[in-house]
């Protein structure tokens, strides 16, 4: 009677080995990126695209970056980034203007719950967009007087042409100089 019995509804301790513990992870890379199963076997498994992965292709547009930069950040070809991203490759150019929406929106929010940091921020990014605004409507006026003003400037052809002729006339007057002085003495 000195041992003490089990309530018959609590299950025991359950013992793990070795390879089960590590049979419960997924396998990842050295940079935390999941390997795919059956990678490193013959044939190649079928790429199968995440949201998580949509979300950092747009992200990684949204900074300007190649299509082969991209494919290499997600560890898949172009092809196979131009045939699963299709609809974020199409958008390429307004994933910057959706970034910085985004981030105007979360900025606001944190404003409005009273956050003084985020209030500045806020104010910053206010102030980069209307500087922006300034400095292209600025670029639009001023590049249309400075258009006729690229026509009259002369091409590569026409600079290297002026150059060798001054190139001559500098070699010739200095010929000329040396004949003076040897016939001196």
């Amino acid at each position: 009677m000195g041992r003490k019995s089990r309530a018959p509804h609590l299950p025991g301790p359950v013992r793990l080995s070795f390879g089960d513990f590590f049979s419960m992870e997924p396998n990842f890379d050295l940079f935390g990126h999941p390997v795919r199963e059956g990678f490193g076997n013959r044939g190649r498994p079928p790429y199968e695209p995440t949201e998580k992965d949509r979300n950092k292709v747009k992200l990684l547009l949204a900074q300007g970056w190649a299509n082969q930069r991209v494919a290499n950040a997600l560890g898949i070809s172009p092809a196979t980034l131009k045939r699963y991203f299709r609809a974020e490759m199409k958008d390429r150019f307004a994933m910057r203007d959706r970034l910085d929406a985004r981030l105007l929106e979360i900025a606001m929010d944190a404003a409005n719950d009273g956050n003084i940091t985020a209030l500045r921020e806020l104010r910053a990014m206010i102030e980069r967009n209307d500087r922006m605004s300034i400095e292209l409507t600025m670029g639009k006026s001023s590049g249309d007087d400075e258009q006729p003003a690229s026509k009259d400037k002369p091409g590569k052809k026409l600079i290297d042409e002026q150059r060798a002729h001054a190139a001559d006339a500098d070699l010739m007057a200095e010929l000329e100089s040396e004949a003076a002085q040897n016939a001196r003495h």
